[in-house]
Parts: C-alpha cells; structure tokens; sequence
C-alpha cells in the first residue's frame, strides 16, 4: 500500500509561538518554514508515501513546499487544524477516492524515511491508527485506511482522544524521528541530537549562535 500524506500548516507569521523562550520573533516563521521543508523532503523520499498534500494558506510556504514536490491545498474552511485535515482529506479523495490517508505534523525535522516507512506498514493492518508523539502526550500521525474516514482529533491530549475515537495506538520502538514534534526549545534540542534535515540545521545555527 502507498500512501498520500496530509501535512497541515499554519500561517508562518502565528506558528511555533511556543518557542518564543529560544527563537525571536523574526526567526520563528523561518524555523517553523524550515520545519515544514525537512519533513515534506523526508516524507518525499520515503517508499511508502505516493504523494504529499500540503494544506496551508500560507503564500510563501506554499511555493516553497511546493517546489518540493508536495501538493498545495488551501486551507478553505479556516476552521483550525482538524477542519483542515478533513477538508484536505476531501479534495485528495474527491480525484481518487480509494487513497490510503494519513495526517503527518509539520514539525518533524528530525524524520527518516525508514522510520516513516515502519510506521505506515505497520498501519495498513488497522482501518484507522497513530502514533503518539515523544512526550506520549499528543499524536503525529493518523491514518486512514482506504474506505474509512480519518476523523482527526488533534489538539491538546490528542493521544486519549485518538485512542478514544477507535483508532489503533501503534506501539513501535526505533521510530523516534516519526515520533520527536517540535514545540519548545527543549524538542528542539532533542530533535537536533537525533540529527535533522538541512533546513532546520541551518536555521538551527543561528540560533547556536545566540545560545540554544
């Protein structure tokens, strides 16, 4: 089975407002853009994955993720983060209404398109599933079997809410760049010792520089 990953964003101008202790305000859109890139890359080059399908409304990152070879679609209904997953999950399947889905963060700079590999095989076993994100806390992936609705419950306490809504937890070990979401400074680091993509490295230096 392949899948089509759905990646929502946000306007860079409002994300990672979390990192405000580690990144100013003129860095962050850079960070949260450079976040977006790695992951849309990783998740390019993983065999598992047919296509990408970005939802943002965000100009800039559009063209950049774009030019990656992801999909862009706008973010129409401008409901919050899980309105946008269903809308994006609409249009993939309005083209090809048999694709296997999965929601996929934005934040994933750390990912490894083995690791990303693991996690959607082992998905293809359950009509719906996830993986819960490093702090156990919330999700970073949810997927959809082909023939169900992916129903996204993202936001605070995720983890239960998927569990809750019938989803399969994915208890796998060796996913960790699947699993390392950047929020705080403290994922950042922690993101950077598993080793990221070239984008957030970059950015990542500037903020060395300042004391990371």
């Amino acid at each position: 089975m392949q899948w089509t990953l759905v990646i929502p964003l946000k306007p860079l101008a409002r994300a990672k407002s979390r990192l405000s202790d580690t990144a100013s305000d003129g860095l962050r859109p850079g960070l949260a853009l450079a976040f977006a890139q790695d992951t849309v890359a990783a998740a390019l080059a993983c065999p598992a994955v047919k296509d990408v399908a970005v939802v943002t409304n965000d100009a800039l990152a559009g063209r950049e993720l774009g030019a990656l070879g992801a999909h862009i679609v706008p973010d129409e209904p401008g409901g919050g983060l899980n309105a946008a997953l269903a809308h994006a999950t609409a249009v993939v399947r309005s083209s090809r209404p048999e694709s296997a889905v999965a929601a996929l963060n934005a934040d994933l700079p750390a990912l490894r398109p083995l690791e990303l590999a693991r996690v959607l095989d082992s998905a293809t076993e359950f009509p719906r599933a996830f993986l819960p994100d490093a702090a156990a806390i919330g999700t970073t992936l949810l997927s959809a079997a082909a023939g169900h609705e992916l129903l996204p419950a993202f936001g605070e306490d995720s983890r239960s809410r998927h569990r809750a809504s019938g989803a399969v937890e994915l208890g796998l070990d060796d996913v960790d760049s699947v699993r390392q979401d950047v929020d705080t400074g403290e994922d950042l680091r922690a993101a950077l010792a598993l080793g990221v993509g070239p984008r957030t490295a970059t950015m990542a230096a500037r903020l060395l520089i300042k004391g990371l």
